[in-house]
């Protein structure tokens, strides 16, 4: 089995990344990507040498000071200036796991040959990320426009000796991880500061890591809401394909069919129904959860064009002879559609908590609060209590960052993305999310306990094997640890990426 992936010979997606992340991976440059890295930097230099007029951000200041011309024996601290007076993170710290998607992340965009980085450069981040020298960079500091500057200035900062960084469970400084693995300090070049802050890597590692978790938990937000169906007693009729088709929505299509693939050969659906209705949490999961699924989609082809994408400035185009200043580190359609999936995710979680409500209420066949003995023990009562509190936590965090901006860089930058902002805010969303599902989940395979039919052989298997984790519930216990257990058990799970992407 091939354990590295080859940068720059083929576009990044969703499978490839989790794959990356899953089996441990190690990167590699292509031949062809080092090839245009020094390709680039070559002509930098010679277009330094024979330049005339100032070339912003080469050997000019940044932002508001774009007019301020540096002489040639000052670039190098030009650059680790940069680097250093943009270090102003605050706050908690990133994950590990979205820092080192940061890092695949500007390595693959500097790889395309428009950044004017030097090849050590760029095979330095690759050490970093192939020995797990994780930088530590903090939540707040990033507009989401001139790119994600504060966060991949603490990304950068070990690259020159200075910030920290993690290392076999260990927090170093930046100084000391090149002196224990006897690296030399990387002297920036004329652009490179620029290149390495200049970037929407911030906002896209947490969007590619919410948008892997969001197929997921759609993904399980299927299969926890039919098991409730189950619980409830539900009607298949909704779940028909003659009536998505009249409504083709994908996701509305791929919910319904999902649901019949997860119900075959079921008892319980099949039995003679009482009721001819059921409440629109059940009723309606193919439109809700297929209009979240429409949205991941979107969300992906939105990221998926950013992650393979060049997001500095200026940019180099060495065949056409020109350096253009523009601005593709705006992180404006990464702002719009974080807050857009948080939006939709938030939705799963508001009609999980739906379905866990009907489950406990004591309707259909079940007992009040999923007990045998209710007013003894209160039984499922407060489990709901705390999804309804996370959901509306939910929607606190769905509220759009993307319709702010604040005047930046003495009016130079003045409108901005706070697509960071949306993007942190989105992961909490995206986490909320597992815990609210872990608490229906627990719920419906209580409720699904008190009924004397089978349900799918493939249900009552997905229910045996979480069993083995939160046993059922005969009379009151605490039950943070079932919730947490549940929880585990679902971020535990490993889904074929065929059905997620």
């Amino acid at each position: 089995m091939d354990l590295t992936h080859e940068i720059g010979s083929n576009p990044l997606d969703l499978s490839i990344i989790q794959d990356i992340l899953r089996q441990d991976k190690k990167l590699v440059l292509s031949l062809d990507a080092e090839s245009r890295i020094k390709k680039c930097r070559t002509y930098l230099d010679t277009k330094i040498t024979t330049a005339s007029k100032p070339i912003y951000g080469i050997n000019t200041g940044f932002g508001a000071l774009y007019n301020v011309k540096i002489k040639g024996e000052n670039l190098q601290k030009l650059q680790e200036n940069l680097v250093m007076s943009h270090a102003c993170g605050t706050g908690d710290e990133v994950p590990y796991d979205i820092v080192k998607l940061m890092l695949l992340l500007k390595i693959q965009s500097l790889s395309y040959g428009h950044s004017g980085v030097q090849l050590a450069t760029v095979n330095r981040l690759i050490d970093f990320y192939n020995h797990d020298v994780i930088p530590v960079v903090y939540e707040q500091g990033s507009l989401g426009a001139s790119g994600d500057l504060s966060p991949l200035a603490h990304l950068t900062l070990p690259l020159i000796g200075l910030g920290e960084v993690t290392y076999n469970g260990d927090r170093i400084s930046g100084k000391e991880i090149l002196l224990k693995l006897n690296w030399r300090k990387i002297n920036l070049q004329s652009k490179e500061g620029l290149a390495l802050l200049n970037g929407t890597q911030f906002m896209t590692a947490y969007g590619i890591y919410n948008l892997i978790k969001s197929h997921k938990l759609s993904y399980l937000s299927d299969l926890i809401a039919t098991i409730s169906l189950e619980a409830f007693d539900g009607r298949i009729d909704p779940f028909n394909e003659l009536v998505h088709l009249v409504r083709p929505h994908n996701g509305q299509l791929k919910t319904a069919k999902r649901v019949e693939e997860f119900l075959q050969d079921s008892q319980l659906i099949n039995q003679d129904k009482q009721h001819v209705q059921d409440p629109y949490s059940f009723r309606c999961v193919p439109q809700v959860h297929g209009a979240t699924k429409d949205t991941i989609k979107f969300v992906t082809n939105t990221f998926l064009t950013e992650i393979n994408s060049v997001t500095d400035n200026p940019n180099i185009f060495v065949e056409k002879d020109q350096i253009i200043s523009g601005g593709n580190f705006h992180g404006q359609p990464l702002a719009l559609t974080l807050d857009f999936l948080a939006i939709a995710m938030a939705e799963l979680g508001n009609i999980s908590e739906r379905r866990t409500y009907q489950l406990v209420s004591g309707h259909r066949h079940l007992p009040p609060f999923l007990v045998s003995k209710p007013g003894l023990n209160s039984g499922f009562m407060i489990p709901q209590y705390t999804a309804a509190s996370i959901v509306s936590q939910n929607k606190q965090y769905a509220t759009p960052s993307s319709v702010d901006s604040i005047e930046s860089s003495n009016g130079q930058e003045d409108h901005v993305s706070m697509g960071a902002n949306g993007a942190t805010k989105c992961k909490k969303v995206v986490d909320n999310i597992e815990t609210i599902l872990a608490i229906e989940l627990f719920t419906a395979s209580q409720g699904l306990s008190f009924s004397n039919l089978k349900s799918s052989p493939f249900l009552e298997s997905f229910i045996a094997a979480f069993r083995k984790e939160v046993t059922l519930v005969s009379e009151d216990r605490v039950m943070h640890e079932d919730i947490i257990k549940s929880s585990l058990f679902i971020n535990s799970l490993e889904i074929d990426a065929s059905e997620l992407f």
